[in-house]
């Protein structure tokens, strides 16, 4: 159920959801969180979604959340915010303590997908890794090939990506089909292929402490 399925109340406002926890997330995140609350019946858990273009414009998240959280505050008991700092420089955590809601931790999605812990113990063997998770991997030349310019200047490939070595794929589902596609991916961008199956990792693990 959304704030779109509710009847509104004769103010015009969703009425109070008791009980209820809205998780405002990036909508890049949106089938990942989907499967979990299905899978663990977290029923009491509504999802609002902000557009997934934001992961091209970080500058723009913290903005787009803070609207989200005012718009939704008055009608759930708690909001919890599935960003982690995405690129915002620490300004989405610092507007989150403001608003007195909670955040993912990490860097970014692939920190938490991989899990905090091990993706900063890799240090120094990652410093050189294009990342890609399902959602990336499926939607790679709206998210990456063409927002890059690749599409109309190919030759821009070696400028962008010459610092980088490999690229490694973190799949949240078994797909062998996604895979080959991630492969393909590393291909068109001239690098090394690494498959690594995260899981939901520190995404399962934040959302279960709100169960």
């Amino acid at each position: 159920m959304t704030l779109d399925d509710r009847q509104l109340t004769e103010t015009g406002l969703p009425p109070r959801q008791t009980g209820r926890l809205l998780l405002i997330a990036c909508g890049a995140l949106a089938h990942e969180i989907l499967a979990l609350k299905r899978g663990n019946g977290w029923d009491h858990m509504d999802l609002q979604c902000l557009p997934a273009k934001l992961h091209l414009y970080p500058e723009k998240i913290t903005e787009a959340v803070t609207e989200a959280v005012a718009e939704h505050r008055d009608s759930y008991d708690e909001i919890f915010v599935v960003y982690a700092d995405c690129g915002t420089g620490g300004q989405l955590q610092a507007k989150c303590a403001e608003l007195g809601v909670e955040m993912v931790a990490g860097p970014h999605c692939y920190s938490f997908f991989e899990g905090n812990d091990r993706f900063a113990a890799q240090g120094d063997a990652d410093m050189t890794a294009f990342f890609l998770t399902d959602f990336l991997v499926k939607q790679f030349d709206a998210f990456v090939w063409r927002p890059m310019g690749l599409d109309r200047h190919p030759e821009l490939r070696d400028m962008i990506f010459g610092n980088y070595t490999k690229l490694v794929y973190q799949s949240q589902i078994t797909d062998p089909a996604l895979v080959d596609k991630a492969r393909a991916c590393a291909d068109r961008l001239g690098l090394a292929f690494e498959h690594r199956h995260t899981g939901y990792g520190d995404l399962a693990t934040a959302l279960a402490a709100r169960a």
